[in-house]
């Protein structure tokens, strides 16, 4: 289930208990649902019910209540908890996971695409020149204005007027000087990093090493497409499923494709959800399912800076998860169905970042 099933599934759920009269409520016309606040607290969070709490009358703890009677239970689900003053936990089931990245890669450069920008060519109207208008004079209003201009294709807003462009701090150079100065992707990505409010900050030269921020996301992109190729090489094709062993390899074979998260060494009996490996998986897994949100909020608040900052934290836990997950055989190990797995939920990871750089109109090069 992905994060807008799961926001449907909770709107039919609210629908539900006002048409049977458990709450007295207008029915919104979108729930939102995101990450959960911090670790343990299941896989997605959303505040509906302290939304709902005022108009209907009653405590927030109560209206979640309501709701998580009706969705305990729900295909996907597999868990609700209610926490804090109302908020509302959830847990996925087991084949969530494996539902995303099915998705990701059916969808491909249509990923993140809303329902209204689905249509045949979106994603490349996307990657195209800005619609015909007037071209912003300075640096940083070109290159936002050109990225708002795909993001709402994508997004289902193409020659959207409401809302217009943000007022942003001017650049201290335009572009032509600042693409010389830096080449073209350090320059788009340095114009558009910054939120509207925040000034541009211009480094003396770019820097090829993974402490600058495009870099990183580029050199994710590119680890991604020569995994594929190494890949291709061992005739090992990407599959999504299960990306931890089985509990048989994990027990030492010699085509064991590294310990279980619960069987680590020195771990002994702790909460697997507290390991490294399953904390990276998590991370990993809720900045994929969540772009297609992602550029919906970029496209409502005006901010390309929103999908900057997405592709970077999806940059960082790729490697985080690619680090403890090894997608790809080591040593003499032979190639086993996880590592198919961990290479589908790479060429995911992959999927995302590129279609974001595009978005931005950086390129997503398959050599770094």
């Amino acid at each position: 289930m992905t994060p807008a099933e799961l926001s449907r599934t909770v709107l039919r759920s609210v629908r539900g208990a006002v048409e049977e009269q458990e709450l007295s409520v207008p029915v919104p016309a979108r729930i939102v649902v995101g990450p959960p606040p911090r670790p343990g607290c299941g896989d997605y969070a959303s505040n509906v019910a302290l939304q709902l709490a005022g108009p209907a009358g009653r405590p927030a703890r109560e209206v979640a209540e309501i709701l998580r009677k009706r969705l305990a239970g729900i295909a996907g689900i597999a868990r609700v908890e209610i926490a804090g003053p109302g908020f509302l936990n959830f847990t996925l089931g087991d084949g969530a996971l494996v539902a995303l990245v099915r998705e990701v890669l059916a969808r491909g450069e249509e990923y993140g695409a809303s329902s209204a920008g689905r249509a045949p060519g979106a994603a490349d109207a996307a990657a195209g020149p800005v619609a015909n208008g007037p071209v912003p004079a300075g640096a940083r209003e070109a290159v936002v204005a050109e990225a708002l201009a795909r993001i709402d294709a994508v997004a289902g807003t193409p020659g959207r007027e409401a809302g217009g462009h943000p007022a942003l701090v001017p650049a201290p150079y335009d572009l032509p000087t600042l693409t010389a100065r830096l080449g073209s992707d350090e320059a788009r990505w340095v114009l558009l990093r910054p939120a509207a409010h925040d000034r541009v900050r211009v480094p003396e030269r770019p820097v090829q090493r993974e402490s600058n921020p495009r870099f990183q996301v580029q050199y994710a992109h590119a680890r991604v497409r020569a995994l594929l190729r190494n890949a291709g090489d061992l005739g090992l094709v990407s599959e999504p499923g299960d990306v931890w062993p089985s509990s048989t390899a994990a027990a030492g074979g010699s085509s064991s494709a590294g310990p279980a998260p619960e069987q680590a060494p020195g771990h002994g009996a702790t909460d697997p959800s507290a390991l490294p490996g399953p904390q990276a998986l998590q991370a990993l897994q809720t900045l994929l399912a969540t772009y297609p949100s992602v550029i919906d909020v970029a496209a409502r608040l005006r901010a390309p800076d929103r999908v900057v900052r997405h592709l970077e934290a999806t940059a960082e836990a790729f490697f985080r998860w690619h680090d403890v997950c090894p997608p790809l055989p080591v040593g003499e190990q032979k190639p086993l169905a996880v590592h198919r797995a961990r290479l589908a939920l790479a060429e995911a990871a992959g999927t995302v970042l590129a279609n974001g750089l595009r978005l931005l109109g950086i390129s997503a090069p398959a050599h770094l």
